[in-house]
């Protein structure tokens, strides 16, 4: 059986706004999110586009990632998505 691997992800919004996630296929649920299936967070503030993602062996490991992040100030965000240390 082939191992199914999970992504923790932050994605900008038109408006500049971030939102963080976790999927076993990032760029399906972006898809999804973008056709109005999914968060109402990206319908409020329009179209996504992928900005940062880390591969996990599981979903748990990557909803943990994401928690943690979403607890982060904007500039520790944004330093992540520009791969300066947090």
């Amino acid at each position: 059986m082939e191992k199914r691997f999970c992504y923790f992800y932050i994605v900008r919004c038109q408006d500049a706004s971030l939102y963080i996630g976790a999927s076993h296929d990032v760029a399906k649920r972006i898809q999804r999110h973008n056709q109005g299936e999914g968060a109402l967070w990206i319908k409020q503030h329009g179209l996504a586009t992928i900005v940062y993602q880390e591969k996990y062996s599981s979903y748990l490991e990557a909803h943990k990632r994401e928690l943690q992040v979403k607890k982060w100030s904007r500039k520790k965000k944004e330093n992540l998505i520009r791969g300066l240390k947090p």
